[in-house]
């Protein structure tokens, strides 16, 4: 009896230990398939700055875009999308630093999406100056479209998801980019002594789509303030106050005349040279598709991943010399070889992906 009883003691760690392992794993599994373990993934200067007439936003974009590329050790060019010639006074302080300036002049929307990509594709740092421009044509070029003189509510919903085209790329390019735009008053109304309520300027934002300022992951605001130094018209003093810094560790702080280094808390923070993620671009149209819950679309697109798992394990086995014919099924049904790309892509090209799997010939 003592040594039944010894055995069953022995064993019971062992059983539990078991089940915790399992339990580890399963919960692994779910994260895996959705969430994955938190990593900065932001590698370029998402930056926004913006200002009234004569505040200095070129001119501290221009240092911004100077210093970062030093910074980096870049040796690519620096792109300028320029509504407003403000590149032409700039051409001499890139020169005195040895770094090549390529210029676009245009306040066409489809310039700026455009300038996105080409600056991604050949060159390491996008300003855009001024952004304002460019929404002003977008809704212009709208109203010329459809006929209209004026804006109706109806009229904001294709024109914020064309918008969203430079906002997605915004924030998911491969580049640096510095986005001045034109600062205008906010208005709210305000109840007097009285009674009577009046319209009153209660701030300041961008001149442009009214989601832009969510964008930029460090957002300046400049100010041209006059020295008191006591005398008529003086000089300014150009001023930066730091309206957003996502990292907090310049976030509400002002710089009078600011060069590069005072952003640089912020910069030596971004993932520099590794990789960058910004967001998934995509859509829940599959839901309308049929009264499937998203509950019952995310449990069909585990179901179809682990499917692919194993057909793939069927078709070519688990051994080192399957890996290279694994690899190259992947490539050609997915385009990539990437698992973590393949568990982002919707369920109907899972799906379809599946299929050509199970019709694939296996390993001799």
């Amino acid at each position: 009896m003592e040594k039944e009883t010894k055995v069953a003691v022995m064993d019971k760690p062992k059983k539990e230990t078991k089940v915790k392992e399992v339990a580890v794993k399963k919960e692994e599994k779910v994260i895996s398939s959705l969430f994955k373990k938190a990593e900065n993934q932001s590698a370029y200067l998402k930056s926004g700055i913006m200002g009234f007439a004569g505040s200095g936003k070129s001119f501290t974009a221009m240092k911004i875009a100077i210093g970062l590329h030093e910074f980096t050790r870049n040796k690519k060019p620096v792109y300028y999308l320029d509504s407003e010639t403000g590149s032409d006074f700039l051409i001499p302080r890139f020169d005195d630093r040895k770094i090549e300036l390529c210029v676009r002049k245009s306040r066409a929307f489809v310039d700026l999406v455009a300038s996105v990509d080409e600056a991604e594709k050949n060159g390491s740092i996008l300003i855009i100056d001024s952004v304002s421009h460019h929404w002003t044509d977008l809704s212009t070029s709208y109203c010329k479209k459809k006929n209209k003189t004026q804006l109706t509510l109806r009229d904001w919903v294709p024109l914020k998801q064309e918008w969203r085209v430079f906002t997605d790329k915004y924030v998911n390019s491969k580049c640096h980019i510095i986005m001045c735009g034109r600062a205008g008053w906010e208005f709210d109304y305000k109840e007097d002594e009285d009674g009577i309520k009046e319209l009153t300027k209660t701030g300041t934002k961008m001149k442009v789509e009214s989601d832009m300022g969510y964008e930029p992951s460090l957002l300046i605001e400049m100010e041209r303030v006059r020295k008191q130094n006591g005398k008529v018209g003086g000089d300014f003093i150009h001023r930066a106050w730091i309206l957003k810094d996502r990292f907090d560790r310049i976030n509400g702080q002002f710089f009078d005349d600011p060069g590069f280094e005072a952003f640089t808390p912020h910069v030596e923070l971004l993932n520099l040279g590794g990789e960058h993620k910004g967001v998934e671009v995509k859509d829940s149209q599959e839901l309308f598709d049929s009264s499937k819950s998203a509950s019952e679309y995310h449990k069909k697109r585990e179901i179809c991943l682990e499917e692919i798992q194993s057909e793939m394990v069927l078709k070519f086995g688990r051994t080192d010399e399957s890996k290279k014919g694994k690899i190259n099924a992947l490539r050609d049904i997915f385009k990539t070889s990437s698992w973590s790309a393949i568990e982002d892509m919707k369920l109907d090209v899972l799906a379809e992906g599946l299929e050509k799997i199970k019709k694939l010939k296996g390993m001799e």
